[in-house]
């Protein structure tokens, strides 16, 4: 059981994964290299699994991402019972690791970080990833928590619905009027140029699939921009359409920067805010401005 697992030998693992080798590891913790390959090498004679592959960098196996992970949560409580107990230092914050994708961070995400409580004292590292991997951050104990698109709890997590995300298919009238009015939309819209954030956006094929009923998605002439306000500008800029989040789109499209390519055919993507089971204060805090806001910002 994991409770059985010797805890120097826990924390050694995970010294070893973050610092990418057992040198480095030894120097972090003040080992001698050897030492640390002897607490590894316990540590997996216990388990009965390799949990590290002995590469350069080192990484580990799933068996060694279950360990990670536990070590990472029992770090986390470690500091939180210090917090409690009046026992950590004036200059050390909780630190809490979120997995969240590049539209939620442009609209309605940072708004929420600014609602969680002043006390107790927290600093954030968020970890930029398309919706549909960020629950692969959790499951490798990279981060505490994330906004997701899958309802299917990591294990070890809990899962809350936060909202739905809607998107727009939307250009520029001068793009309309180079590339789209040569045909139907579901013909023309598979040959114009697209945007796309980067080779795992699948938000355009998607809506061109809906459009001509599961037959091939979009343009192979494709521009990719990894970031939103990139994305969205790009698509401002008349490189190519795109599915823009409706909080960006709405102020173009009154404008007339942009036109909607079809107002009947929104493509909306739920969202899931995933965490570690912990009785953690600090996530607990961020867990609830993260809902209060997407309660506030994303459709019900």
């Amino acid at each position: 059981m994991m409770t059985d697992l010797p805890l120097d030998q826990v924390r050694t693992l995970l010294a070893v994964v973050d610092e990418g080798t057992f040198d480095a590891a030894a120097a972090a913790l003040h080992l001698t290299p050897s030492a640390v390959s002897q607490r590894v090498k316990a540590l997996e004679q216990r388990t009965g699994r390799v949990l590290l592959l002995r590469t350069k960098p080192v990484r580990a196996t799933e068996s060694g991402e279950i360990v990670v992970r536990f070590a990472r949560q029992l770090a986390r409580l470690e500091r939180d019972t210090r917090s409690e107990l009046g026992m950590s230092g004036e200059d050390e914050p909780a630190r809490v690791t979120v997995a969240v994708n590049a539209d939620s961070l442009a609209t309605w995400f940072l708004p929420a970080l600014t609602r969680v409580p002043r006390e107790p004292r927290l600093c954030f590292e968020l970890h930029r990833e398309d919706e549909t991997r960020t629950a692969e951050l959790l499951r490798e104990g990279l981060v505490m928590a994330a906004v997701t698109s899958s309802p299917e709890a990591v294990t070890g997590c809990s899962v809350r619905a936060l909202g739905t995300m809607r998107y727009l298919a939307a250009a520029t009238p001068d793009f309309v009027a180079r590339h789209l009015v040569d045909g139907p939309l579901h013909e023309t819209l598979a040959r114009a140029p697209v945007m796309t954030f980067d080779r795992s956006d699948d938000l355009q094929d998607a809506f061109v699939r809906g459009l001509r009923r599961g037959a091939d998605g979009a343009s192979a002439v494709r521009q990719a921009v990894p970031t939103s306000e990139g994305f969205v500008a790009a698509v401002v800029a008349g490189l190519g359409w795109g599915m823009v989040p409706e909080a960006q789109s709405g102020p173009l499209l009154r404008s007339g920067r942009l036109v909607c390519l079809d107002p009947e055919r929104p493509l909306d993507v739920p969202l899931y805010w995933q965490q570690w089971k912990l009785d953690s204060p600090a996530l607990a805090a961020v867990a609830d401005a993260v809902a209060a806001t997407a309660a506030e910002s994303l459709r019900s």
